[in-house]
């Protein structure tokens, strides 16, 4: 196992268990044990606990964002494009595993502690919402950025896609409110 596969083992089994259970609840050995790499490896090639929650937290970040930019994006209408937004929100609160935002989850537990990945997952997430609605006032990125973090609140403590579409109805009677005029 060369230091690439090792490095993919580690973030896997850290998101698997760090979003599962908790942060301060998982130790190095059991990352190490679930998988599979050397004590010894898993320290060079992260030294610390936080060298480890970053990266995961980093590369989970790549691939939510990514993800949803993609599902929002696939619309040619801007207003078409923020309720896709809400449809792929929809689809990730009905997915089995799903436990709420691993960054405001991440939060919860650190505090300020947190690595800063966490605020600046949720600054990239406003700007996607803003790139969204270009010809909006700013201020409804804002307002769509709470609907988004508060519908993922609710469905963390309920899970199903219910709590994506509430907030797509609101995010709609915001996009018609904000409409241009001329």
């Amino acid at each position: 196992m060369d230091d690439e596969e090792a490095r993919t083992r580690l973030l896997d089994a850290a998101e698997e268990l760090f979003y599962r259970h908790g942060i301060q609840a998982v130790g190095m050995d059991r990352i190490r044990a679930a998988s599979g790499v050397p004590l010894k490896r898993l320290y060079r090639l992260f030294p610390a606990k936080e060298s480890l929650l970053t990266a995961y937290l980093e590369r989970r970040d790549r691939r939510w964002l990514g993800s949803l930019r993609t599902a929002a994006l696939a619309p040619a209408d801007p207003a078409a494009r923020v309720l896709a937004a809400f449809d792929w929100l929809a689809d990730w609160f009905a997915e089995p595993d799903f436990r709420g935002c691993a960054f405001l989850n991440t939060y919860g537990e650190l505090g300020a502690a947190a690595p800063e990945i966490v605020r600046t997952h949720k600054t990239q997430l406003r700007a996607l919402l803003a790139d969204l609605t270009p010809d909006r006032p700013p201020t409804l990125a804002d307002q769509l950025l709470m609907l988004v973090e508060g519908a993922t609140a609710v469905a963390s403590l309920n899970p199903g896609s219910d709590p994506a579409h509430r907030a797509r109805e609101v995010a709609e009677l915001l996009l018609d409110a904000s409409r241009p005029t001329g």
